[in-house]
């Protein structure tokens, strides 16, 4: 069997964001000692028949703390199965003098160290209640042993810069405190709403799922305590008779030993309990294409021009899964932005999009349609016909969705379209800041009202489109990744990870991040690295700006009208990713530290344990003068041995190492090209 030398990894690494430390083999399953620590906290705040001495919340009620004034309500507590692997209890309180009732519903996973909470606050009662307010949907508190202190690892949100999903590590010494929020009232517009407090060698990962303006705050307590608050930014309403509001979804997962092992807990986590399943199943690797580069989104689209796209790419043997039409379909006269009139422009789709679905289906592809229904333009049918609905009226602004006959109109109107038009995926963007509308709404007795009742108007649209359509999935846009809290990340997809497009060393650095929490997520190639966001014409295919972008929704935006493409090494490019799109389900490792820099180089590994088998993939930037590196793998059986092999190597060229040699000694890798990428696929004998 000959021996080569693939691809490579820095001697001169950069210090990053993100340090490694020794990494323990990943098992299959969580360990015990985890497991067993959620359960023992879970039963310390939910499992007692009486009412709590302590509870994981907190609020203010008419100018007293749930600490003082809950104990003395009524108090119920129900539990039951839902399923094998999960468990529910609810805990209530009621206070019979103002008809306020508290509900907190907690979920304990059996298969994972994981508890999870919402809360919902009733007004039973037949006035309005005192003022509610202050209300911590996460309020805890951990004390450290005497070794490691506190260490807070959190991550950037999509701010569209090529800092998106870049790792951040905060130490949380004695007498620091460190707030991160939302911004604008999208969720992970700046940071996201995932965190792994560390303390010496355990931990718990935590994650606040609200689709608004959250809050969270790790301030520490004490020479060894550290107490986390975490809700939505601003509460202080008072209800309404019957008037009942939620909290953002708390979730917590403990951890012991290595950190890298938890994170693939909490990827297997999502997969198994916290992801859209259309027809049952995870959402699996998807080539999609588009030609919003050539016809500046849908703008100057046409029903021929886009059945001509689709069997171009089909003609170059690029086997496609959907056909995105993006932005601009509808009726309009000043550009794509002009959102708010929901019907097919029968200027240039006279039929409708019907026959580029029915073309598309015929071809074995579906249909992927983008919708912004949530920000409403002046003029458009929307703001004309129903100025009620929009915070901001006849001028424009935000569809409430809080408001009852709009959520049943759009819920309508939108199931209509997908029906009639043969839409197979629906996409979702949202371009606006809501936050200042939201709160613009609210009398000073309500402040937090309006936005509670979007966020819950928009999570009951997508349940109920997901009700109807129960084989569809759902794409979360919002200028990019800027909504991906766990909620939304519940029902859908961001297949479109950022706004900041293309450029090779901005994703590179997007898949290392935003891999430790997300498992699914896409963005688009155009395989050259001097590609802008729009135009057509010839483009280059070069290896290392097409998996630079790679993700398991891989994006297509090349000019397929322009023949002199090169297709060939496309088609290769393409074949290699389905080979190794497998594999972004399995577990993650970065293997390098975390850079932006262009003299260095970063590289990751995907594994698929329960198959003996992953992928490493590394690039070398542009500016990095090492030609060669060694990659310690992880993750793999030390006792077994791999056959390495390089995808752009023969396939008789295989390396034969033990595990322990790839942990230890580590994988040689060699990229002569500068930049350049290899990607190596790996399996046990």
């Amino acid at each position: 069997m000959r021996r080569w030398k693939p691809g490579r990894i820095a001697v001169s690494l950069a210090v990053g964001l993100l340090l490694l430390g020794s990494i323990e083999a990943m098992a299959a399953a969580p360990p015990a000692e985890d497991i067993a620590s959620a359960n023992r906290w879970y039963e310390q705040y939910f499992a007692t028949d009486e009412s709590p001495r302590a509870l994981p919340f907190s609020f203010v009620y008419g100018g007293k703390p749930s600490a003082e004034s809950i104990p003395q309500w009524k108090f119920e507590r129900q539990t039951r199965e839902l399923d094998n692997g999960r468990k529910q209890t609810e805990l209530a309180w009621t206070d019979d003098t103002t008809g306020l009732q508290v509900r907190c519903v907690a979920i304990k996973y059996r298969d994972f160290p994981t508890v999870e909470w919402t809360l919902t606050f009733k007004n039973t009662g037949a006035a309005d209640t005192p003022i509610l307010e202050n209300i911590q949907a996460l309020d805890v508190g951990w004390q450290r042993g005497g070794e490691g202190e506190f260490l807070l690892h959190h991550v950037v949100g999509s701010p569209g810069n090529g800092s998106d999903y870049g790792p951040l590590e905060t130490p949380l010494g004695s007498g620091v405190s460190k707030r991160i929020a939302a911004a604008g009232g999208r969720a992970t517009n700046t940071d996201m709403s995932y965190f792994n407090l560390q303390w010496g060698g355990e931990g718990a990962i935590l994650a606040v799922g609200w689709p608004g303006q959250w809050a969270a705050e790790f301030a520490r307590d004490g020479e060894k305590g550290i107490r986390v608050r975490a809700g939505q930014e601003l509460t202080h309403f008072k209800l309404f008779p019957g008037e009942e509001v939620r909290s953002p979804l708390i979730v917590i997962q403990y951890w012991k030993g290595d950190r890298l092992r938890a994170q693939n807990t909490w990827r297997r986590w999502m997969m198994a309990h916290s992801m859209p399943k259309p027809g049952g199943k995870l959402p699996p690797p998807q080539f999609v294409a588009s030609s919003s580069r050539a016809y500046e989104e849908m703008i100057k689209a046409n029903e021929e021009n886009q059945i001509m796209h689709i069997d171009r790419y089909l003609e170059e043997g690029l086997k496609l899964d959907y056909w995105w039409m993006d932005a601009g379909w509808y009726i309009q006269q000043q550009g794509w932005p002009q959102v708010g009139t929901w019907d097919v422009d029968p200027k240039r789709f006279p039929r409708g999009l019907k026959p580029i679905s029915d073309h598309a289906h015929a071809k074995g592809v579906k249909i992927l349609v983008w919708f912004e229904p949530e920000r409403v333009a002046p003029g458009t049918w929307l703001a004309e016909n129903h100025p009620e609905w929009i915070l901001g009226g006849a001028g424009g602004g935000l569809l409430n969705l809080g408001n009852p006959d709009a959520l049943n109109w759009l819920t309508n109107h939108v199931d209509k379209l997908l029906t009639e038009q043969g839409i197979d995926l629906y996409r979702q963007d949202f371009n606006m800041d809501p936050l200042e509308r939201w709160r613009g709404n609210d009398a000073p007795d309500r402040q937090g009202i309006t936005e509670i009742k979007h966020v819950t108007g928009y999570l009951a649209y997508w349940d109920e489109l997901r009700r109807r359509h129960p084989d569809m999935l759902i794409d979360s846009c919002a200028s990019g990744g800027r909504r991906n809290d766990l909620e939304t990340m519940r029902r859908a997809v961001p297949l479109w990870r950022s706004d900041y497009a293309y450029e090779a060393i901005g994703h590179q650095c997007m898949t290392y991040g935003i891999s430790f929490w997300l498992p699914y997520h896409g963005t688009a190639t155009v395989a050259s690295a001097a590609a802008p966001y729009y135009g057509g014409g010839f483009t280059a295919v070069e290896p290392y700006a097409f998996w630079s972008n790679a993700a398991p929704s891989l994006g297509s935006g090349i000019d397929v009208r322009v023949k002199e493409i090169d297709y060939s090494t496309l088609r290769r490019l393409y074949n290699q990713w389905r080979q190794v799109s497998r594999f972004y389900n399995g577990d993650y490792y970065p293997l390098t530290p975390y850079s932006r820099e262009k003299n260095v180089w970063i590289a990751w590994q995907f594994d698929a344990p329960d198959r003996g088998e992953g992928v490493v993939q590394a690039f070398r930037r542009n500016e990095c003068d090492d030609e060669s590196a060694r990659l310690k793998l992880l993750g793999l059986d030390p006792q077994a041995t791999y056959l390495v092999r390089d995808l752009d190597a023969p396939d008789d060229k295989e390396l034969e190492m033990t595990g322990h040699q790839l942990a230890d000694q580590g994988l040689a890798v060699i990229i002569p090209r500068q930049p350049g990428a290899a990607v190596l696929v790996y399996r046990k004998q």
